[in-house]
């Protein structure tokens, strides 16, 4: 056991004190995302939408999300990632204290739309802001370092918004949720200013590749597309599912979210660091993972057991642990080709976009079909996305035998 805690301990060793300083920001800011998990339920249960209508909600949200990620890369490349960082963690506080207060369908649309777009402007600024804080050879495990920040704070946000829901009711997320954005802001300004934080990897391009030029990018973007559509299907349809068809509670279904977050921060980090010492291609990794993902959702068609919901959610958490941090990180090493803001700002809005249509086409798709059809569809998408990601490889696989037969002639 000493032996195992030793080895676990050292997989974060190597890693710069702004790394870590920046997974505490992610930390505070994520545990209290606990509003996401449960804005279906609030949707449908408090406010009394139908779930077509929360299908459109969940649309603005991701449309929010794919301007704000857009303008987030614009503006790093332009000021910088610290002010983008601070100004997006401010004002999402700020925003989220608002939204409580919305009630019509209208307003809740054009309410999440604003949210997402100033809180997802920190997205590509903070993956700059990694690739800076880390050497070229510790990028991956300090990805890994911030995912864990993430998932730990998911893990206590969903058990904790089923407690706050239970006792004080929907009301009460929106003001964790706007308290921990401000915190975060207040921790980044005092840690995190340019004049204390060390840069390790400056990247400047003389001549730099645009993004929309990339023709292996633009792939790898499709395969992170699908990928992100079938993921968001467990923040938006799937507590519904185990709401309606396995008649889970608010606090049943946190707890079941806190254990995909407890098992990342438990196991992701020694899995990552043995397979970046593997060698494995970042492509094939990223292939299993979304075949993992793709696993998930049949399962749960096979048998009415409850104990088939851990074991599909355990699938789903061992393939975004593995897909996630190698997607990342292929998308960091691609954009040192070009502006590292405008990669970032791509490689996220590959989810951003996947949410536009994601969270809606699951709600339209169970109105319509039900939850057996949709589990199949999605698992049949999620097997596309492994096919355009082998196809991917190949590509790849084929420009390194021939960049390597000119070295050699």
């Amino acid at each position: 056991m000493k032996k195992l805690f030793t080895n676990y301990i050292n997989t974060f060793k190597g890693l710069s004190t702004e790394v870590w300083w920046l997974s505490l920001i992610t930390l505070i800011n994520r545990a209290g995302t606990m509003v996401i998990p449960f804005l279906s339920l609030y949707l449908n249960k408090s406010l009394g939408f139908s779930l077509e209508n929360v299908g459109w909600i969940l649309s603005f949200w991701g449309l929010g999300s794919v301007v704000g990620t857009w303008l987030g890369g614009k503006l790093t490349d332009k000021v910088g990632y610290y002010k983008v960082m601070f100004v997006s963690l401010l004002f999402t506080g700020i925003f989220f204290f608002l939204l409580q207060y919305i009630t019509t369908f209208t307003g809740f649309c054009f309410g999440i739309f604003t949210v997402m777009l100033v809180a997802d402007i920190f997205r590509p600024a903070m993956f700059v802001a990694l690739s800076a804080y880390s050497k070229p050879e510790n990028k991956t495990r300090s990805v890994t370092l911030i995912r864990l920040a993430i998932n730990l704070g998911f893990s206590a946000g969903p058990a904790l918004g089923g407690l706050i829901i239970t006792n004080i009711g929907y009301k009460g997320l929106f003001w964790v949720d706007g308290i921990t954005c401000v915190l975060a802001a207040i921790l980044l300004l005092k840690v995190l200013h340019p004049k204390k934080a060390k840069v390790l990897d400056v990247v400047k391009v003389e001549k730099p590749v645009s993004v929309y030029s990339d023709k292996i990018f633009w792939l790898f973007f499709i395969a992170m597309f699908i990928f992100g559509f079938t993921f968001m299907q467990y923040f938006s349809t799937m507590p519904l599912y185990y709401k309606d068809i396995r008649f889970l509670s608010e606090f049943e279904i946190g707890m079941l979210m806190a254990f995909n977050g407890f098992f990342i921060f438990v196991f992701e980090m020694p899995l990552i660091n043995w397979l970046v010492n593997s060698k494995r291609s970042k492509v094939k990794l990223i292939a299993l993972g979304l075949f993992l993902v793709a696993i998930s959702f049949v399962v749960l068609n096979f048998t009415n057991w409850l104990g088939i919901l851990l074991i599909g959610m355990l699938f789903m958490t061992i393939g975004e642990m593995i897909a996630f941090p190698f997607s990342n990180s292929f998308a960091l090493e691609r954009g040192k080709k070009g502006n590292q803001g405008e990669y970032m700002a791509m490689y996220a809005m590959s989810f951003s976009l996947a949410s536009i249509f994601s969270h809606n086409t699951g709600m339209q798709m169970i109105d319509k079909f039900g939850y057996e059809f949709t589990w199949y569809f999605m698992t049949a998408f999620a097997v596309l996305g492994v096919g355009i990601l082998v196809i991917l490889l190949k590509i790849l696989q084929k420009k390194a035998t021939k960049a390597k037969v000119s070295l050699q002639s």
